[in-house]
């Protein structure tokens, strides 16, 4: 790659301090991406995560209805139970799926082509959880969440790997944490339209899920018009002149070259440039740490207990003395505090660094959780306890989502180079919705024997995620990814590579299928 010659225009060439800075403010064309790639991705999954309460009883009542008129009988208890777990499981199910496809639809479709795709099932989604009511099929509720499942899954790895490739390292974790932000941010949404004056009616209730395809259709209209990520293009494509037009215009700058020598400086520290199976991923043992951390860390995401603190919200809030009737605005609290939260986190990322948040989050959230066991346990004794719990309730979803909230998808982009990249996120998203399904499956035991103490559980799972994190995770904010991939050398047991090494790659020249020789670029002062 040539740099620009003496004689061409100077807004074609970059200064000297500008290059070396490299930190460019934030363009509009970064920010779009990062914004509706999330708002079509990560809100609807957090929509869904709240959009089912509001609506239950209806839903419910809508089972009963439709199996009267088809069976003549009222539905069975047991019957009736059963179809509201499936309505209600078969979603982490279908985002199982979801993560197990990415590698494959990644590899063909690439980053942005995977996400513009996969708006395609959010509306397939929509139509079929709208329509359900009006064709009298309770399936179509059930193949819709399995759909907008599929749907997430997908969303919670492509969008992820799609953002971290196209944002500069000095703000990676800042624009990673729009991933956190639109999830927190759907589920407030779906709390508010849930309420009896906006949705929440019976009838209305099927709009709550008309509205999934409203995100999917914005994304629509204008990722198609964003480049692709550049990694990708030049490392998976070997599109360079596609890659540098992608640079261009997410950085807002003519010259390029420094960015594009990285990612060549990168692609010659890889045994292999096409994407890596999952299986060669697990065999590996220059990622071997890096892969028990994610699987660590994506399980802490799911294990730490932030999903079993619905089941008491409402009730705390009962036995406070509020009227049943505002408890759910008193519970719209819970998702501003998590959107609030989220902002935090995305603003101070960059200077206090991925390992002290995710630490200091974990660790909050089993402190708060240990206060909270105290005041359940005498939840009766004092008029004023109940209100103590609400704010352990508050102040653990805030440190939910300071760190373990967004952090471990950003984390799962930067500890694995590009040939690795896909077959990581697949094994992080199946770990993710693995715990979550176990958490919904277990939790209602661990509450039925444990009762008040069943935070307990979470306390230790928040303690010992924190120890290893400690131990074991370097810090990543502002490196390259060869940089992170040389700070788990030593505890792969790989050897980092001398400077002569390095020059000798540099230099390297091998053959195409051409014959002709092909010179891999010189990296001219990052070594």
């Amino acid at each position: 790659m040539d740099k620009p010659e003496k004689g061409e225009p100077a807004d074609v060439q970059m200064s000297d301090s500008e290059g070396k800075s490299g930190k460019q403010p934030v363009t509009a064309c970064l920010l779009s991406a990062a914004f509706f790639g999330a708002l079509g991705s990560s809100f609807i999954y957090g929509y869904n995560l709240s959009v089912v309460n509001a609506p239950a009883l209806y839903i419910k009542a809508f089972y009963n209805k439709t199996w009267i008129e088809r069976y003549g009988q009222p539905i069975a208890a047991e019957t009736s139970t059963l179809l509201w777990s499936i309505t209600v499981s078969i979603f982490a199910i279908g985002g199982l799926l979801g993560a197990l496809c990415v590698p494959v639809i990644i590899k063909v479709l690439g980053r942005k082509g995977t996400l513009l795709l996969n708006n395609g099932f959010a509306i397939i989604a929509a139509l079929l959880l709208s329509l359900g009511e009006t064709a009298k099929s309770f399936e179509m509720l059930i193949i819709g969440r399995f759909i907008i499942g599929v749907d997430s899954g997908i969303a919670l790895s492509a969008l992820p790997m799609y953002v971290g490739e196209i944002t500069p390292r000095h703000i990676r974790g800042s624009i990673g944490q729009f991933n956190s932000i639109l999830i927190c941010l759907g589920v407030f949404t779906g709390q508010v339209l849930g309420l009896p004056e906006l949705l929440g009616e019976e009838s209305r209730w099927i709009y709550l899920f008309s509205f999934l395809a409203v995100p999917a259709v914005l994304q629509l209209c204008v990722l198609p018009f964003l480049p692709e990520s550049p990694r990708y293009l030049l490392m998976e494509r070997r599109d360079e002149a596609a890659a540098e037009k992608a640079f261009q215009r997410f950085l807002g700058k003519k010259d390029v070259s420094q960015e594009l020598e990285e990612v060549h400086a990168e692609a010659r520290t890889q045994d292999n440039l096409h994407a890596a199976s999952v299986l060669q991923l697990l065999r590996s043992p220059a990622v071997r740490w890096q892969l028990i951390t994610i699987i660590v860390t994506m399980a802490c995401y799911q294990l730490c207990g932030l999903n079993a603190i619905w089941y008491y919200t409402s009730g705390i809030l009962r036995e406070a003395g509020f009227a049943e009737n505002i408890i759910p605005y008193i519970t719209l609290s819970t998702g501003a505090i998590e959107t609030l939260a989220a902002i935090v986190s995305g603003l101070v990322i960059e200077r206090i660094g991925r390992k002290p948040l995710l630490i200091f989050g974990f660790s909050a959230m089993a402190f708060f959780f240990s206060l909270l066991t105290v005041f359940l346990n005498f939840q009766d004794s004092m008029p004023w306890i109940p209100y103590l719990s609400y704010v352990c309730i508050l102040a653990v979803i805030a440190s939910f989502c300071s760190g373990p909230g967004g952090i471990p998808f950003v984390l799962t982009g930067e500890l694995f180079e590009q040939s690795y990249r896909p077959a990581a996120f697949m094994i992080a998203g199946t770990v993710n919705w693995l715990s979550n399904f176990a958490v919904g499956l277990l939790f209602p035991f661990i509450q039925e024997k444990l009762e008040s103490f069943a935070f307990l559980v979470f306390v230790v799972v928040c303690i010992l995620g924190s120890i290893y994190l400690y131990i074991v995770l370097p810090e990543t904010k502002n490196k390259t990814f060869i940089d992170i991939s040389q700070s788990f050398a030593k505890i792969n047991k790989i050897p980092v590579p001398t400077p002569a090494q390095e020059m000798e790659l540099v230099l390297h020249i091998t053959p195409n299928k051409n014959g002709k020789t092909q010179d891999i670029i010189k990296m001219e002062s990052s070594f």
